[in-house]
C-alpha cells in the first residue's frame, strides 16, 4: 500500500488521520502535541518528529491545521513537509484557509514539483472517523483523479468545484452561512426566552418551520438547554472562517457584505469571551442573565 504522511490531530485530524490506517497505508504522523497520537501509534502509525520527518518518502501528505499561519508552518516553514517532500508527491490540504493562502500554496507546492490538492472538509468530527466526510476540491481534474486513491479513504462524497482555490471559496460560503445562521438562531431564542415564550412550543416551530436548516436543527436544543458539552466547532475556528469568508466577499462583491461583516463581528465577542468553547455558547451573549 502506499505511504501517507498525515499532519494535524485535532477534533477532525485525528479521526481522517484513522481512516488511512483503516485502509491499509504505512502512515506517519505529526501533531503539536504528541499526546494526541498515541493511541494511533498503537494502531500502527509512525510518530515523526516534525512535518519534515513526516513527508519522506510520503506518496501524500494530507494536513489538517487550524489556519494559515498553522498552514504555512507545517508546508514551508523551518521543518515543514515541502523540505522532505518528493517530487510528485500529492500534497493535500484539507484546512480551512484562506482563498489568497490555497492559492499561493498551492504555486508554492507546484513550483517545488508537489501536485497540490485544495481539498477542505465538510462534516463533523463523528464523519470524519467513519469516512464520510464531503470533500470540496479545486484541483486540476487529472490531478483529482491521481489523488483520489487518497481522498476516498476520508470522504463519502467529492465535489470538485473547478481549479485550486475554489474548494477554499464554497468552504468559506459555507462556514460563513454556517456562522449567520447560528448567530442569528441565538439572537432568536433568546429574544423568545425574554419574551416569556414556551421554549419548548418554540423549538417545535423551529425545527418544524422554514428556517430549520441542519445547523438550526442541531444547535437550537443545545442552546435552550444550555448543553454545550462535546464541542466540536468552537466559536474562535467560527470567527476565523467567517473572517476569511468576509476578506473575499470584500475582493468579490460591489457593495459591502454587510451580513457577513456583522456576523463577524458576532463571532468575534464570542472568541474573546469564550475562544475554545462550542459556537452555540453565543446564546450566553446575547441573552439577559435569568
Amino acid at each position: 500500500m502506499a505511504r501517507v504522511a498525515f499532519i494535524g490531530l485535532g477534533r477532525m485530524g485525528h479521526g481522517m488521520a484513522g481512516r488511512y490506517l483503516d485502509a491499509g497505508h504505512t502512515v506517519a504522523i505529526w501533531n503539536r502535541s504528541k499526546a494526541k497520537a498515541e493511541d494511533l501509534i498503537a494502531r500502527g502509525a509512525r510518530w515523526a518528529t516534525s512535518p519534515e520527518d513526516a513527508a519522506v518518502d510520503a506518496d501524500a501528505v494530507v494536513t489538517m491545521v487550524a489556519d494559515d499561519e498553522a498552514s504555512r508552518a507545517v508546508w514551508l516553514g523551518p521543518t515543514g513537509a515541502a523540505k522532505t517532500a518528493k517530487a510528485g508527491t500529492i500534497a493535500i490540504e484539507c484546512s480551512t484557509v484562506s482563498y489568497d493562502h490555497a492559492r499561493e500554496l498551492g504555486r508554492e507546492l507546484n513550483a517545488r514539483g508537489l501536485m497540490y490538492i485544495d481539498c477542505p472538509v465538510t462534516g463533523l468530527p463523528d464523519a470524519a472517523a467513519a469516512g464520510k466526510l464531503t470533500l470540496l476540491v479545486g484541483a486540476d481534474a487529472a490531478d483529482l483523479e491521481r489523488a483520489r486513491p487518497f481522498l476516498e479513504p476520508i470522504g463519502s462524497t467529492i465535489r470538485h468545484f473547478g481549479a485550486v482555490g475554489s474548494g477554499t471559496v464554497y468552504k468559506l460560503i459555507n462556514n460563513l452561512m454556517g456562522a449567520i445562521q447560528i448567530a442569528g438562531l441565538a439572537e432568536g431564542l433568546a429574544i423568545a426566552e425574554q419574551a416569556g415564550l414556551d421554549m419548548k412550543l418554540v423549538l417545535e416551530a423551529i425545527q418544524g418551520g422554514v428556517a430549520a436548516s441542519p445547523q438550526v436543527l442541531r444547535h437550537s436544543k443545545r442552546m435552550v438547554a444550555r448543553d454545550f458539552a462535546g464541542a466540536t466547532f468552537t466559536a474562535a475556528l467560527r470567527h476565523k472562517d467567517a473572517a476569511y469568508a468576509v476578506k473575499l466577499a470584500e475582493s468579490l462583491l460591489a457593495g459591502k457584505p454587510l451580513v457577513a461583516r456583522a456576523a463577524v463581528e458576532a463571532y468575534a465577542q464570542a472568541k474573546a469571551a469564550m475562544p475554545d468553547e462550542d459556537e452555540g455558547r453565543m446564546i450566553e451573549l446575547v441573552s439577559r442573565p435569568k
